[in-house]
């Protein structure tokens, strides 16, 4: 009997860590990780370890102010695990072995003084710094579907910059974004090269429903972010089926962490086995593995009828999308700020022992 994980790669899902913490990218790696995933959170966990002290210091002593040496961090933290999954960028030959780069969540701050279009024009540009920094060539840069991120894809994909476009909780954000994406890279051209995916959020929308859409019976209570999703995929397959491209496009299923305690822990994990991508935490993961469940095909199995009529009937995907976004901006800059304060205490601790 093979490893849990291994079984879920074995139905054809391709598994990105949620994380760049080497040690847990190396054990997820033998386990059949083949990419992954960086944000501010996993950053700031990481320099609280105190692993990366000498490499803030040598960027500290370049007079980088807490907010350049926090992005030349993340920057070279990035490219080291870029340089793990390079063999399978290669072997794929661009289909696989990418590491996402979150482009700055201070642009959706409440607090954020630019205009829209300024917010799109700082998009391209850090979207552009960003993707020729690197070395090798499996990076991502991580965009949100907000209005001013959906405003900038198509100029940054025209640039022919790989993207992978977050924060997607309804059709509506996929569709903007996918469409925008495909405008670009076909300005660009060298569409034998060309990958995009779409990181579609599954539990939070479960945590949702079961605060606002309490009208949902127990059946259909829980299963809105797995119907939301599959249908979302289908979608994505349907659209890219005549496109004729070497490199396939796919969806993330992202957040596939259960957040509620009666929910096994391989839920989201088990439902959307069989394709596209899964974005899981470390802790999910290893909750899998523990489980030894042998996984298979499930991605195409819908919700029965009755099911989905009843979400359709009762979720309002709009107001779902709005409240959903506001959470979602204030855990996408918050934690930015946090590591900003954080290499702001590395510095004065640093200062102390001088």
């Amino acid at each position: 009997m093979s490893s849990a994980l291994k079984s879920l790669v074995a139905t054809g899902t391709k598994l990105w860590l949620d994380s760049i913490d080497p040690d847990l990218v190396e054990q997820n790696y033998k386990m059949g990780a083949t990419g992954a995933t960086s944000n501010p959170i996993i950053i700031a966990d990481l320099i609280n370890t105190g692993r990366f002290d000498q490499l803030i210091k040598d960027f500290m002593a370049l007079e980088y102010s807490d907010e350049e040496v926090a992005w030349a961090t993340t920057d070279q933290m990035v490219r080291n695990i870029q340089e793990v999954f390079t063999p399978i960028w290669e072997k794929t030959q661009g289909n696989d072995g990418y590491v996402s780069f979150e482009l700055d969540p201070l642009l959706e701050d409440a607090q954020c003084p630019l205009s829209h279009q300024e917010k799109v024009d700082t998009y391209i540009k850090l979207a552009l710094k960003w993707s020729q920094s690197q070395h090798v060539n499996n990076r991502m840069i991580k965009i949100p579907a907000t209005p001013a991120g959906l405003d900038a894809i198509e100029e940054i994909a025209a640039a022919g910059i790989t993207l992978n476009v977050t924060l997607i909780f309804s059709q509506r954000q996929y569709d903007l974004a996918r469409d925008a994406v495909w405008r670009g890279r076909q300005r660009y051209g060298k569409l034998d090269s060309f990958k995009s995916v779409y990181s579609i959020f599954i539990s939070r929308i479960d945590v949702y429903t079961m605060k606002h859409v309490t009208q949902l019976s127990d059946q259909a209570q829980g299963q809105v972010g797995i119907y939301n999703a599959k249908k979302i995929a289908r979608a994505n397959q349907s659209f890219w089926a005549d496109k004729n491209l070497k490199l396939e496009q796919e969806i993330i299923f992202a957040s596939t962490g259960t957040k509620l305690a009666e929910d096994p822990k391989d839920k989201y994990v088990k439902a959307f086995a069989g394709r596209y991508i899964q974005t899981n935490p470390p802790a999910t993961n290893q909750a899998v593995e523990e489980l030894g469940t042998q996984f298979t095909r499930c991605i195409d199995i819908m919700p029965h009828d009755d099911i989905i009529a009843e979400i359709e009937k009762h979720v309002d995907i709009p107001a779902l999308e709005k409240t959903l976004m506001a959470e979602g901006l204030a855990k996408f800059a918050d934690p930015q700020k946090s590591l900003i304060k954080l290499i702001g205490e590395k510095r004065s601790v640093f200062q102390s022992a001088n």
